[in-house]
């Protein structure tokens, strides 16, 4: 077994991802308060080739050192917009066509290990370090998705979920082909 080298990995040029067909996948963060963790959801978008990232509300937006200090240059190829709260950005994606999902653990959610979405394009909502997801947002999404946990904790840092669930759902689009 041998690592492989940079030009073997066959990265894409920033040029090469802006043209790139992208996962319909949009991820939403509510009022995420670490720059470090903005940045870490943008290196995953951009792993995955995710359409894009709504910042809502404080979410920090770039161009920032701390966001880029994990983002290593992935603000650069994932498109971004901000929204002044989540629920404008969530009623923007349901008219859009979006199927919404918050990231969550709540009544009734689904466990990601269970998840199936027959939408065509999907918005993940992803929520604040210390709160979670905002009720009023969790109200207006179409369900929840729980990733399952066995250990006393019972939760994850906000840029490891993303990458958590940004993987299974990406696995389904990517079978669906």
């Amino acid at each position: 077994m041998r690592k492989l080298s940079m030009d073997e990995l066959n990265r894409k040029s920033t040029d090469e991802f802006k043209k790139a067909e992208k996962l319909p996948i949009v991820i939403v963060l509510d009022n995420v308060r670490s720059m470090n963790n903005v940045g870490s959801v943008f290196r995953s978008a951009d792993a995955f080739l995710v359409e894009a990232i709504y910042l809502c509300g404080v979410t920090a937006t770039p161009p920032h050192r701390e966001i880029q200090k994990t983002a290593l240059g992935a603000t650069e190829t994932v498109n971004w917009k901000h929204f002044e709260t989540t629920l404008e950005a969530v009623h923007s994606l349901k008219n859009e066509g979006y199927k919404v999902y918050a990231v969550e653990q709540a009544e009734q959610s689904i466990m990601l290990n269970k998840f199936i979405s027959d939408s065509a394009k999907i918005a993940l909502v992803f929520g604040n370090e210390i709160t979670g997801v905002e009720q009023t947002v969790i109200d207006v999404c179409d369900a929840c998705i729980e990733i399952p946990q066995y250990g006393t904790k019972h939760s994850l840092n906000i840029s490891v979920s993303v990458g958590i669930v940004v993987w299974e759902v990406a696995k389904a689009f990517y079978l669906r082909v």
